[in-house]
């Protein structure tokens, strides 16, 4: 938690930006896993935890812009709650920590809603994406729940997302906490892989590292021998001599900020040739799109030079023919490269995803592409400074995105089918670091993990 400084000057700059109504903030509640006492790990909404500070569920609060009021909504715990959860701390409390003044029972929140609907103010609220708070709306305002997400606020998502794409000092020392697990967490799986082990044996460590340092994981752990499966949630296999793993993985801190590293790494401590090759690639994608970095620069740009950069190497490698810009053009390399370059990071790993991506990522100036690979693109505006995102091309050969393509002959001027099919087996390569977007251009987030392929044998022999 920041000082209540902090928050009661986001609250203030956020007032400046909106003009009349009141705005609904929705905390996240406990969730069950199989039964109501045994619950799934909390995780506070971001937006709330931004404005309000208060990691704890059954919150919820309004800033009323025409009474210029800030009220927190919660009940007190009970002696029940206390037997089972120890001392807590009162709401009012709470509220002190983070400069707010005016605390009502949770089940004030309704009859203040009504009174303000039926007196015709408008309810700003955020769109939901957890099914209680999409029935809890509903309730709370009239709305259908299926259509909630008509009805969520354009003006309050843009002010929200203006002032949360903007990283302080604070912040980005909180995501350089997070960015220092991520570090132990890389080092580690480097030191563990080994043939005949399997995923799981190195995932179960990994995962314990983020909370043996009093954080978690910020998102489920990708770490896979199938690093053609882009988000592979999976670590049954056993790892063998000869294969690439990659662990797509980010530490998060106990403020909830994010890391989010990727590294690929080979089994056997080793490169092979054709890893290299492939690896280098990638490598240099990243490099060179990082170098690119600085504000002003439309982020789609940088992920098309980033493709351009993976067409060529493919060229050279016998995989493409033809124009490079041709290629990248037409989206032919999205065989190979089929993701956006990456994403805005900060309190969410996607910051901000449930607020869309629209408006995140696109402004008036830049359209979501509707072209394969192209229109995965998470972030593609300008930058700013303050800005913090990830850069991470790969290279992946997908058997069943190769059948599909080759079935239907699609960039046959581009694409040789014939030596694609000798990499059937191959897998994938996934590079990625945290960039800052600075005032005259930009600074790579966390310790260095070794990416240099030099690097990463040296840590895996030793």
């Amino acid at each position: 938690m920041f000082s209540a400084q902090t928050y009661q000057q986001r609250r203030a700059q956020l007032k400046s930006k909106l003009d009349s109504g009141i705005l609904l903030f929705l905390g996240n509640e406990e969730s069950p896993m199989n039964y109501p006492a045994n619950v799934y790990p909390f995780r506070q909404d971001s937006t709330f935890l931004y404005y309000w500070g208060i990691d704890l569920p059954n919150l919820a609060a309004v800033i009323d812009l025409d009474e210029g009021r800030e009220i927190l909504f919660g009940d007190e715990f009970s002696v029940d709650d206390i037997v089972w959860m120890g001392p807590q701390p009162a709401i009012k409390e709470l509220a002190e920590q983070v400069s707010v003044q005016d605390t009502q029972p949770a089940d004030r929140l309704f009859s203040y809603l009504r009174k303000a609907l039926e007196s015709g103010r408008k309810v700003h609220f955020l769109p939901p994406y957890r099914h209680h708070n999409i029935l809890k709306l509903g309730n709370l305002l009239g709305i259908q729940p299926d259509f909630i997400k008509d009805y969520a606020s354009v003006p309050f998502i843009k002010a929200v997302v203006a002032q949360r794409s903007l990283k302080s000092e604070e912040e980005i020392d909180e995501i350089e906490k997070a960015l220092d697990i991520t570090y132990e967490i890389h080092i580690e799986a480097m030191r563990r892989v080994r043939p005949g082990l399997y995923e799981r044996e190195v995932a179960g460590i990994l995962q314990g590292i983020a909370m043996s340092r009093g954080g978690s994981l910020s998102f489920p752990l990708i770490f896979s021998i199938h690093g053609e499966i882009l988000h592979n949630p999976h670590q049954l296999n056993k790892m063998e001599k000869g294969q690439l793993v990659v662990n797509d993985c980010g530490g998060e801190a106990p403020s909830r900020y994010a890391g989010d590293i990727t590294r690929t790494l080979p089994v056997s401590g080793k490169f092979t040739e054709e890893q290299k090759a492939v690896y280098q690639i990638v490598l240099q994608a990243q490099t060179t799109a990082i170098e690119m970095i600085k504000p002003g620069i439309k982020y789609r740009d940088i992920h098309l030079h980033a493709a351009a950069t993976i067409a060529l190497g493919l060229k050279e490698l016998g995989l493409m023919r033809g124009n490079v810009d041709d290629m990248v053009e037409a989206g032919a390399h999205a065989l190979f490269f089929p993701h956006g370059l990456g994403h805005m990071m900060g309190l969410d790993v996607h910051d901000m995803e449930d607020l869309g991506e629209d408006y995140v990522g696109y402004d008036e100036t830049v359209e979501r592409s509707k072209q394969f690979g192209l229109a995965y693109l998470r972030l593609a505006k300008a930058l700013q400074p303050g800005f913090v995102l990830t850069v991470e091309p790969g290279i992946y050969f997908i058997p069943q995105l190769i059948d599909q393509w080759k079935q239907k002959s699609l960039f046959t001027e581009f694409i040789n089918y014939d030596k694609v099919e000798q990499y059937r087996n191959f897998g994938g390569i996934r590079i990625e670091d945290d960039v800052l977007v600075t005032d005259n251009g930009h600074r790579i987030l966390g310790k260095l993990i070794p990416k240099q392929i030099d690097g990463i044998e040296a840590i895996m022999q030793s």
